[in-house]
């Protein structure tokens, strides 16, 4: 039986941009651009879209096209069976982003039902996420949503293409909605010439460079092993070095609408919110980094949105302070009720491409696709769930998985390499069906760019962290070491030293031939 494609070409980048958009696109990325200095963050994070994203993305959609599989017996084809391991690697990388990925889900439909509900226009600022956290709502939730996934991918890549032909449109549409809505508020000229205003002398942060590449690395999907799948479906006759463009040109335009959305709103709020508070300062309660602030005579400026607002992490921006902003605007629960389903549908089709990845590897190395999507399923939710539980294990994973996704990305790079770069990029890349051709630019990315980038951005990661704990950098679980070193060490090292045990089992089985779908 022949393998299923997608039914065009408008189907395949849809469902591809649904893979590619989620949360590090509508609230991780308007915090780091913010917390950055905005346009110099820009600067960075375009340069690295062109020298990690692009030329991952080329990499993974033209192995799906070669191989028509999943990573693990894509890396044995390309490189050989002793690579087994490292293919097997990339999907455990991602299969341990999807465990706490489905919780974040979760959270994300709680609160769009909680805002159309209007439960989060009448709470204390803080108190839903409070109430919502210390509850089991958490771990129902990533049931939910792992379990609506897990039904999505259990149908085959038709199912994929009919759901992104639903929400994709719909994401779009809502982030438009809301971006004129942003742009049009008082005070969005100031937040408009904070994104995009440039200081070049700061572009000789170190910093900005790595919190540009990483961004790059989160909210494209390049390396995860994503495209790779997807790309399996892809027709004959598709182009996929022009795909490869219009992916991540797609994606990380809807990021940039993202930043303009809330960095707008934040600027027209906060004025508001400040000048309420002058005469009762309840209004502030929950919202601590910025009652601080007050308490100590500050006064609004951009300073002062990057010291309190930004400083926040994912969770705390998105969760605390948006709702709050939102119900101190005109209109304020409609719009917040949209920005919520808008991240609802981003994470959810993320979600489903995180599934297939691990039901894919499972059905090359010869499972029935059935009790590979019931195990995938099951095994998310059992090891989900303690970060469902605990905000503190769900930050230990996202460090942990957010270091190992740069080292996947390198491992497709190291794999191409052992093929043969430019005999990669001439068979699969420049084909007779693609009509845009890569140079050789392309090969010296992959060859020497890609692996620096890589080795450079994981170092600095890990020296970070031992900076910042000093005394316990090498303490592999706690609850005061959540972002150490020994934590990535122990749990990457662990799963990367069984793969490797296990390595010619695992090249063995992807010979098998898998499941068609």
């Amino acid at each position: 039986m022949a393998q299923a494609r997608f039914g065009s070409r408008w189907a395949m980048m849809l469902a591809m941009l649904g893979m590619a958009v989620g949360t590090g696109n509508i609230w991780r990325f308007p915090r780091i651009a913010a917390k950055n200095g905005g346009g110099e963050f820009l600067v960075a994070w375009i340069a690295f879209l062109f020298l990690w994203s692009i030329p991952l993305i080329l990499l993974e959609f033209g192995m799906g096209r070669k191989t028509r599989s999943g990573p693990v017996r894509a890396f044995v084809s390309m490189a050989g069976p002793g690579w087994a391991w490292t293919g097997a690697m990339v999907v455990c990388v991602c299969t341990g982003i999807l465990c706490y990925y489905s919780v974040v889900a979760g959270w994300t439909a709680r609160y769009a039902v909680a805002a159309f509900g209007g439960e989060l226009a009448a709470a204390v600022p803080g108190a839903f996420w409070t109430d919502f956290t210390s509850s089991a709502w958490p771990a129902a939730c990533h049931a939910v949503m792992l379990t609506l996934a897990v039904v999505v991918v259990a149908k085959g890549v038709t199912a994929i293409e009919r759901v992104a032909k639903v929400l994709m449109p719909a994401l779009i549409a809502l982030v438009f909605v809301l971006v004129v809505r942003a742009a049009t508020l008082p005070g969005a000229g100031e937040g408009l010439a904070y994104l995009f205003g440039i200081d070049w002398g700061q572009l000789t942060r170190a910093q900005i460079w790595i919190e540009a590449l990483t961004q790059n690395a989160w909210d494209t999907g390049a390396g995860w092993g994503l495209v790779l799948c997807y790309a399996a479906y892809q027709r004959d006759r598709e182009d996929t070095a022009l795909n490869s463009f219009v992916l991540p040109a797609a994606n990380n335009t809807i990021s940039l609408l993202a930043g303009i959305m809330v960095i707008c709103t934040v600027f027209s709020a906060v004025p508001a919110l400040l000048e309420r508070a002058a005469t009762d300062p309840s209004q502030l309660r929950g919202l601590g980094s910025l009652e601080q602030a007050v308490r100590e005579g500050q006064q609004f400026s951009a300073r002062l949105m990057q010291d309190t607002v930004f400083s926040e992490d994912n969770a705390g921006i998105t969760f605390i302070w948006m709702p709050e902003l939102f119900r101190s605007l005109p209109h304020g629960r409609l719009f917040m009720a949209l920005f919520f389903a808008a991240l609802a549908f981003a994470a959810f089709t993320s979600l489903i491409a995180m599934v297939e990845v691990a039901v894919r590897a499972l059905g090359d190395a010869g499972f029935d696709r059935r009790k590979a999507v019931v195990g995938v399923g099951a095994a998310g939710f059992l090891v989900g769930l303690p970060s469902a539980l605990s905000l503190g294990v769900l930050d230990n994973q996202d460090w942990v998985w957010s270091v190992a996704l740069i080292l996947s990305g390198l491992f497709f790079a190291l794999a191409v390499g052992r093929y043969g770069v430019r005999r990669f990029r001439e068979e699969t890349l420049n084909h007779e069906h693609s009509d845009v051709r890569i140079g050789s630019w392309w090969d010296f990315v992959i060859r020497a760019v890609v692996p620096f980038e890589a080795v450079v951005l994981t170092t600095w990661l890990l020296y970070q962290a031992s900076r910042d704990d000093p005394a316990g950098w090498f303490v592999p679980f706690g609850a005061d070491h959540v972002f150490s070193v020994g934590t990535v060490l122990v749990q990457v090292g662990v799963v990367a030293l069984v793969l490797l045990l296990l390595n010619r089992k695992l090249a063995a089985s992807v010979r098998v031939g898998g499941f068609p779908t």
